[in-house]
């Protein structure tokens, strides 16, 4: 089966050039100067394809690629499962995701991880790759069998906690290291959080509670940090949201610590003012939909995000799509537990918050979401010859409002409800699977 994408602003990962792509049972055969002003149905190399897709004035990009998901099974597919999961993440542009071990059985053992495995063969529609657990059901009180396990995962954490113990985590780094792979750590000292629901900032004061510290992520980043260091352990540090955790960074890079770390688009694009807003105009029972963890912090916080996000301190943007129920999330600020969807989103509120504005340019947009955490992780990405087609098609032209209720995910409750954006995913390929057509397109 011969496919010809004709005609797309194709990434070739510095810009964009006018081109065919030929795709040949799931491999991109060639790609040349697009022949579209030809108006025949010859392929970019001469031949004849079998298929041909007109995308004059659409954008085609290497698949997106999240490092932090939660698809939630196996134990709670109420809330999302492989399938759902994946086909959300297939909607919003996404090729490779990789998916939290916050499961239950937790993937601790390679006995407990092929029940994960075993959902991701049968049900995924784009490539999933697990977590293992840190430690041992994520209690952080015994390491997990991180070598047993190492062949396959993608990498270790014990995310959702942070491992608290700092002679576990150093073992932990030591052991890791050996095996290969990364540590990605969600960042949070349980003894200095403060609160349970939001920052501790002007939206605490409003509703009279204790916020959730800064200091509850970055004094975590900063053992961490030195921990790093001391062993070499390549180190990943999940969702920063503090401007303190920035600066630790920056410096932490400085000296040469093997370190990496992500941001998520509620954190760049919204800060406590949007829930103070959203409080004075929609119900209580709505307000669930900005509650995650870290908790969207102060301005000054996101200021110093896109500021890391320029000058690379911050490597890549992640979504940590983390879906609900309906009926949990409609618990408000003080009773929905934590977690937000945002994989079909993502990249379109990104675009009208970042490139429309000229904060950023698209091209760098789409290496933050694509070739850098495909490469920090070791995720093979990129639309070249002789690689797996792994893409997606976007008209960046196409204005309307994000609507959760059009989701393919279980999830229904984002921050950017309502949101106006100008980029639609028309189509997301995976390798010999076209995983995603717009309605109507």
């Amino acid at each position: 089966m011969l496919t010809l994408l004709r005609g797309g602003m194709v990434f070739d990962g510095t810009g964009f050039k006018h081109s065919d792509i030929l795709i040949s049972d799931g491999i991109v055969s060639s790609i040349a100067p697009s022949a579209l002003s030809a108006g025949d149905g010859l392929s970019c190399s001469g031949v004849s394809a079998d298929k041909i897709i007109d995308l004059n004035n659409k954008y085609i990009f290497p698949g997106f690629v999240d490092v932090h998901v939660h698809f939630r099974e196996p134990g709670f597919t109420y809330k999302e499962d492989i399938a759902t999961g994946s086909a959300s993440a297939a909607a919003g542009g996404y090729t490779d995701v990789c998916a939290m071990p916050n499961l239950n059985p937790v993937p601790d053992s390679p006995e407990r991880l092929a029940v994960e495995l075993e959902a991701i063969k049968e049900k995924a529609q784009i490539h999933v790759y697990p977590y293992g657990s840190l430690s041992v059901d994520e209690k952080g009180e015994k390491l997990s069998a991180i070598e047993a396990m190492t062949a396959d995962v993608i990498a270790f954490s014990d995310d959702g906690r942070g491992l608290a113990g700092d002679a576990l985590m150093l073992e932990a780094m030591e052991r890791v290291k050996k095996s290969g792979r990364l540590i990605a750590a969600h960042c949070e000292d349980m003894t200095v959080i403060g609160g349970a629901h939001v920052h501790d900032g002007e939206i605490a004061k409003r509703l009279g509670i204790k916020g959730i510290t800064s200091e509850s992520e970055w004094k975590m980043v900063e053992r961490d940090v030195k921990l790093a260091k001391e062993t070499g352990c390549p180190y990943h540090v999940c969702h920063v949201s503090t401007k303190e955790s920035v600066e630790i960074i920056r410096k932490a890079k400085a000296e040469g610590v093997n370190i990496t770390c992500e941001t998520g688009p509620h954190y760049l694009l919204l800060d406590e003012n949007d829930i103070i807003k959203a409080m004075e105009a929609e119900a209580p029972e709505d307000l669930g939909r900005f509650k995650m963890n870290p908790p969207l912090r102060s301005s000054e916080d996101r200021k110093a995000l896109i500021e890391g996000l320029l000058d690379g301190t911050i490597d890549m943007i992640a979504t940590d799509h983390a879906p609900h129920a309906s009926e949990e999330k409609a618990k408000g600020l003080l009773g929905a537990p934590m977690g937000v969807v945002g994989l079909e989103c993502a990249f379109p509120v990104l675009h009208a918050g970042l490139v429309r504005t000229g904060i950023m340019t698209l091209e760098r947009l789409v290496t933050l979401m694509s070739i850098v955490p495909a490469k920090r992780f070791g995720i093979e990405s990129g639309i070249r010859e002789g690689a797996e087609a792994k893409l997606c098609v976007y008209d960046l032209n196409d204005e309307y409002c994000i609507s959760p209720d059009t989701f393919m995910s279980k999830g229904r409750y984002t921050p950017f409800d309502g949101s106006k954006v100008y980029a639609r995913c028309l189509m997301t390929v995976c390798g010999k699977e076209t995983v995603w057509n717009a309605p109507g397109a």
